[in-house]
């Protein structure tokens, strides 16, 4: 049987294959607890060490030291790790990346910028972290790009061209902090962080930039830790309606709802399922399935959904792992 990967092929950049929730730990008890979750769960999650909030004032060289000395102790094949360092304007930015390199090297799964106000903060803190990487002999690891300030969001598509990039994420406490008081505070949650036309204007812009380059779109977080519900149905907003296939959680009680509100519902995946193999069975020519007419054309939206349900490690049919996850 042919593989979809290799007859569905993408007209444009393949968006990343990575898991739908990034949790943020900032010292090393959250930072070993995070893990040993990450290990546990059946769902599959990143972990976000933070050397920007995470480090006490004064002390960003030990802290950065610190976190990468751990991410290289923690890493492995079954988890994935990655780092948050200083914005582009702080003393500590480039010494984060010195010291995580050097430290865990290609054990960083994925290195965030915050931040930046604009294309050129941006631009040269990813060539200097491709500069160092080069130097130390070791892959760059994959960007993600956190969109916080106006300046940056007017520059969001050009930001969003830079080579080496894997994400976007949108800042949203920082955003609504920078309008001084003209966006309100209540434009940090839910409902008003969606009715909100500035909010709403910058989530749907970075979600468009974002996929326009092959870049997956991260969700600022939910504030409410207490009822889960909430995460859920931010997830499932940011999702449904933005285009936004991550989010990241602040608290460990959110990371299943944000996989959850996240991905497809278990009908929708099974139907990918029944729908692919029954295209494998045609040699992937048109088929009907429930009295809907199905090519290549759907066959790459159900292979995308099928994939992303198997990274973020929700169950899928025992025959279509078979066929297509081995």
């Amino acid at each position: 049987m042919t593989h979809p990967n290799n007859v569905l092929f993408q007209t444009g950049s393949a968006l990343p294959l990575i898991p739908a929730c990034e949790h943020f730990a900032g010292n090393e008890k959250f930072i070993r607890k995070a893990v040993a979750l990450q290990l546990s769960l059946k769902v599959q999650f990143d972990v976000t060490c933070d050397c920007e909030d995470g480090a006490p004032t004064g002390q960003e060289h030990e802290h950065a030291l610190m976190v990468g000395k751990l991410m290289a102790e923690l890493s492995s094949s079954k988890n994935r790790l990655g780092v948050r360092i200083h914005d582009p304007r702080h003393q500590a930015c480039h010494d984060d990346v010195d010291i995580l390199i050097t430290e865990a090297g290609q054990n960083i799964s994925y290195l965030t910028i915050p931040k930046p106000l604009g294309y050129d903060d941006a631009v040269r803190t990813v060539e200097y972290i491709h500069n160092v990487a080069a130097k130390s002999g070791v892959p760059t690891p994959p960007i993600h790009i956190l969109i916080e300030t106006q300046s940056a969001l007017s520059e969001v598509f050009q930001i969003a061209s830079i080579a080496g990039l894997q994400g976007l994420t949108f800042g949203l406490l920082d955003f609504v902090s920078d309008h001084q008081g003209a966006v309100p505070a209540s434009a940090m949650r839910s409902p008003n962080q969606f009715a909100h036309q500035l909010i709403s204007r910058a989530k749907t812009e970075v979600g468009a930039a974002a996929l326009r380059y092959g870049l997956i779109a991260t969700h600022n977080p939910c504030l409410e830790i207490q009822d889960r519900s909430v995460a859920f149905n931010d997830a499932k907003t940011a999702r449904d309606s933005y285009g936004y296939m991550r989010m990241y959680s602040i608290h460990p009680s959110q990371i299943e709802s944000i996989i959850s509100g996240m991905q497809p519902s278990e009908d929708e995946i099974e139907t990918a399922g029944e729908i692919l193999l029954a295209a494998q069975a045609a040699d992937w020519g048109p088929i009907s399935h429930r009295n809907e007419m199905h090519d290549r054309a759907s066959y790459r939206y159900f292979w995308n959904l099928l994939q992303r349900a198997h990274v973020n490690g929700t169950p899928i049919s025992t025959e279509a792992k078979n066929s297509f996850f081995q």
